[in-house]
């Protein structure tokens, strides 16, 4: 489930940057006039200019005093000391881009994720849910971890999950040691040696849910991994096998190597570099400024075209060999945009669906009813809405195959109550940056099941915001759990009618082209 509480979050972070000014900002006079100069500020709260221009002045000679002992400190102190201020800049200023051998380096500004990159002789040890980089002997001076093992002269802890500002939530992700020891101490021997680099990650957490499998975990392992062009070995804790069954596909386009089962694994094996942790842009999109070589979104549709389409071309092959279906009805079709309707069942279904696809039909489209399961293969999924050129869907997780469509296509989100800013935010938004053509359809309160239970000036109905200010247990049983939608058809087909004309001017443009292509398929 997609946590809602962290509007209120995000609510509160802005709020409290109202009331901060900026370092490089200036207001009316400059600070130093404000302390120094005789313009009356401090007058008028009974300070005296003269003796906080003497403070002022002291202070200063005695920061000039200090400066030495500050620029001799160890840059590790330095580093942590500013780190979290650093959210938000680019590649270029990453805090972890050069990581000298035989050191651990940990980025933790992102409220997102924590990440550590490591460099030199590496060996894991699944036993203790440790990493370990072993040093060239080197005089003694290390710092302890605190453990007893005097030998350790750095320590880290990481869970290697992407929601690291949900606290109760990462209590239950897997944690790591990352560990810096002398190599002259005793250590693990390799029973494994790769010449290739590890990139460490989680799926456990929200793992489950469509949403948080590509947002939390596929999305920012392809921002970690891509530039290392499949030369990289993944090492999963809280591996499951139906995961790897579910995403193998894509897994194989970011790595050449097997993954690694870290927990049950008990082997020693070796790497010349790590990262743990994965990097994470925002919602369910990549932000090209960030990525080596400017990759986006689009890119990563490219990856899912490689990865589905052999699969895809084989059912097609299968299909070919059982052909049932005429030719030139096939040609018809061709003509008429393809509608497809992702279909919910339990909550949030549409029950009046069978209405809708007579109305879509009767207006052009050749529909396609997508009832997604768990087990329904990805592969399949993608053919149906990468062939499409309108998708409707109601709010929810299955909304993440907006990813799936190809860019350009139309895409309308039906919203129920109480979802509004979810939906944008999780959807909506990075729909659009995806480069579909976004319409979001928000339902009036007449279309959902809750007008049949509460009173017609309940806040239920509407002030959903007031509700869902309650707390998350609110927002899941009454909006998510506990209602469903019934379309108001007349006042929906004029977004289905965009959607529409919107398609025929796209595909008349390429029709001729794809008919011919269609027929030598075909013949």
């Amino acid at each position: 489930m997609v946590k809602y509480q962290r509007k209120n979050m995000y609510t509160q972070f802005k709020k409290s940057k109202e009331y901060m000014v900026d370092e490089d900002e200036e207001p009316g006079p400059t600070r130093f006039g404000l302390i120094c100069g005789n313009n009356g500020y401090f007058n008028r709260r009974g300070a005296n200019p003269k003796f906080l221009c003497f403070v002022f002045l002291s202070l200063v000679s005695c920061s000039l005093i200090l400066a030495p002992l500050f620029l001799s400190c160890d840059s590790n102190f330095l580093l942590h000391s500013f780190g979290p201020n650093r959210e938000g800049l680019g590649p270029e200023t990453d805090v972890c881009s050069s990581v000298p051998n035989g050191t651990i380096c940990c980025d933790r500004s992102s409220t997102r994720s924590d990440i550590c990159i490591m460099r030199g002789d590496i060996r894991t040890h699944s036993t203790s849910s440790s990493i370990t980089l072993y040093q060239s002997d080197q005089p003694s001076g290390g710092i302890s971890d605190g453990g007893g093992d005097e030998a350790a002269i750095h320590h880290e802890r990481i869970r290697p999950y992407t929601r690291k500002w949900e606290k109760q939530m990462m209590e239950t992700v897997d944690e790591l040691h990352l560990t810096v020891k002398r190599h002259s101490t005793p250590h693990h021997k390799c029973d494994v040696h790769h010449d290739v680099p590890a990139v460490f990650f989680s799926t456990g957490g929200y793992t489950g849910n469509l949403y948080h499998e590509f947002n939390d975990g596929i999305l920012p392992l392809y921002i970690t991994s891509q530039h290392l062009n499949k030369n990289v070995v993944f090492v999963i804790l809280e591996y499951h096998d139906w995961w790897i069954t579910k995403y193998g596909d894509i897994l194989a386009q970011l790595s050449d190597f097997p993954p690694i089962d870290f927990n049950n694994d008990k082997r020693v094996h070796c790497f010349p570099e790590a990262t743990v942790g994965l990097k994470i842009h925002n919602e369910l999109t990549i932000d090209s400024s960030l990525m080596e070589g400017n990759r986006s979104i689009g890119d990563f549709h490219n990856l899912l075209d490689r990865a589905y389409w052999p699969r895809i071309s084989g059912l097609i092959e299968d299909e070919k060999r059982e052909e049932i279906v005429e030719i030139p009805k096939k040609i018809q079709d061709l003509r008429k945009p393809k509608l497809v309707i992702v279909s919910r069942n339990g909550s949030r279904e549409i029950t009046n669906e069978d209405s809708l696809v007579k109305m879509a039909e009767n207006i052009g489209f050749v529909v396609e009813v997508l009832r997604p399961q768990r087990t329904t293969e990805l592969a399949k999924i993608y053919r149906v809405l990468n062939s499409s050129d309108v998708v409707i869907g109601v709010h929810g997780a299955a909304m993440t195959h907006f990813l799936f469509m190809k860019p350009g296509s139309f895409f309308i989100q039906v919203v129920p109550l109480g979802t509004d800013w979810a939906a944008e935010t999780y959807y909506g938004d990075p729909a659009v940056r995806f480069g579909l053509r976004y319409v979001g359809y928000k339902i009036l309160p007449r279309e959902s099941s809750l007008y049949e239970r509460y009173s017609r000036n309940d806040p239920v109905l509407v002030d959903p915001d007031s509700v869902n200010r309650k707390g998350w247990e609110y927002t899941k049983r009454i909006y998510l759990d506990g209602q469903n939608v019934r379309l108001d058809l007349g006042r929906f087909r004029k977004k289905l009618l965009r959607g529409y004309y919107y398609s025929v001017a796209k595909k008349n443009g390429r029709l001729r082209s794809k008919v011919a292509v269609t027929n030598s398929h075909l013949y």
